[in-house]
């Protein structure tokens, strides 16, 4: 069975699951094949092809809002009669506004400096070369992710502009939602003259597709970011036979210091946690220094509780307020993307530090203080991807840094870590120029 039989085939959710072992390899093969072409073209363009593929993928998004979101009610449909969870379906749920900040995304990457051919070093030797580090494209690189329909147009502007190819294998929550911004993003490429397998869309619900992805395709893949909850990502980092770039878990934490303002400390807090909760820089763990407990704790904890916040404190802080449930150890390695946090009184910013390393993710970490040392110090103690002083948490995003997009938060430390955008998608050469010389 072809990709455009499959594409065809799409009557219902559940058509083109569970295909033959032979024919998922078919299938994926021909993708790669095609990916791994598009790649070679790609990486011979100057950024203006990449730049009119965006801005004309953006302008399609634009007009066909209205299908789009069509799309996303039949997946919205499904995915409550399936009885996802809120914060799934929060993930998965687009409107006018999420299709505009798609849009505007594209535009946004598009605008952006060109990070391919790049040089990022260059020095002289003694014997006369002349030597330069310049920025290369990845080649192939796959996504995996769940639920999110926009991760579909962010991960391919990214991967588009830093001149890479992309497979992406979204979710069957998402499938309709993605396959309509996946339609958007081929009228882009075909208005720049870029093959339409620059980027593709897997065409099939079956999961065998992500493992072969994983194991399969080596031969056509550079890299592979899973982009979604824990068990992707384990199962990505321990079945992919090529790199991995991505995070297992968001464990973020907000510590307020004795020295904190209370009035940027509520504000900050507040936001941190419940703006949207089920994204990976909403806190999780909130910490406050024993100095200031009796003037912020109660008023830190009274916010959350009136926003609808469930707060489970240590007995310390449970004196505080009755309303304040009992927090058992496993509250402190608990991802909840809820309307739930883990509070905890620490002995200043030593104690806050000491517990950050033993139950933190190396994700995202803000301090709360008016003190510059104490900040300083957090800073630079602190191991993770992202620290931050006197700002929420729900900054930790490739577009607030910037990037345009971002395709997740890496906490590794290889390659690229933190926001992932077009410059972090890319690797780089060296070359050498010299006038006749021979070593010795």
């Amino acid at each position: 069975m072809s990709i455009a039989s499959i594409e065809e085939s799409r009557g219902g959710k559940n058509a083109a699951r569970n295909l033959p072992a032979d024919e998922i390899a078919a299938i994926m093969n021909e993708m790669g094949k095609k990916a791994r072409e598009a790649a070679a073209y790609l990486a011979s363009r100057d950024g203006r092809a990449m730049e009119k593929a965006l801005t004309a993928a953006a302008a399609a998004i634009r007009a066909r809002s209205d299908k789009i979101l069509q799309a996303n009610a039949k997946d919205m449909a499904a995915a409550q009669g399936a009885g996802l969870a809120a914060a799934m379906l929060d993930r998965l749920k687009l409107d006018d506004a999420r299709v505009g900040a798609m849009a505007r995304a594209l535009d946004e990457v598009a605008a952006m400096p060109n990070p391919v051919g790049q040089i990022v070093a260059e020095w002289d030797r003694p014997n006369g070369l002349h030597i330069q580090r310049v920025s290369v494209p990845l080649g192939v690189i796959g996504i995996i992710y769940e639920s999110r329909p926009n991760v579909t147009s962010d991960a391919a502007a990214l991967c588009l502009r830093a001149g890479n190819a992309v497979i992406l294998r979204g979710g069957s929550e998402s499938f309709f939602s993605s396959r309509a911004i996946h339609e958007c993003l081929v009228e882009g490429l075909k208005a720049a003259q870029i093959p339409e397998s620059a980027v593709q869309l897997v065409p099939t619900t079956d999961r065998a597709a992500v493992g072969y992805m994983l194991g399969g395709m080596t031969q056509y893949i550079d890299v592979i970011v899973p982009r979604g909850g824990r068990s992707l990502t384990e199962r990505v980092q321990k079945d992919a036979r090529v790199p991995v770039m991505g995070h297992l878990d968001g464990l973020v934490h907000v510590y307020v210091d004795g020295k904190a303002n209370l009035e940027m400390a509520r504000k900050v807090v507040l936001n941190a946690k419940m703006r949207r909760t089920g994204i990976c820089g909403a806190a999780e763990t909130l910490l406050i220094d024993r100095a200031c407990a009796a003037t912020h704790l109660p008023a830190l904890a009274g916010d959350l509780i009136a926003a609808g916040c469930e707060v489970r404190g240590d007995k310390e802080a449970q004196a505080f307020d009755p309303r304040i449930k009992p927090a058992t150890e496993a509250d402190w390695t608990t991802e909840y993307l809820d309307a739930i946090i883990a509070l905890r009184v620490v002995d200043g910013v030593e104690e806050a530090i000491r517990h950050i390393q033993r139950y933190g993710s190396q994700h995202t970490e803000s301090i709360i203080t008016d003190d510059a040392d104490t900040a300083e110090k957090f800073l630079t103690r602190i191991d993770s991807a992202i620290v931050m002083h006197n700002a929420s948490t729900q900054f930790a995003d490739g577009g607030e840094f910037g990037m345009g997009a971002e395709i997740g938060i890496a906490t590794g430390k290889l390659h690229a870590r933190g926001p992932v955008g077009a410059a972090q998608l890319t690797s780089y050469k060296y070359v050498l120029r010299g006038a006749g010389q021979t070593r010795p």
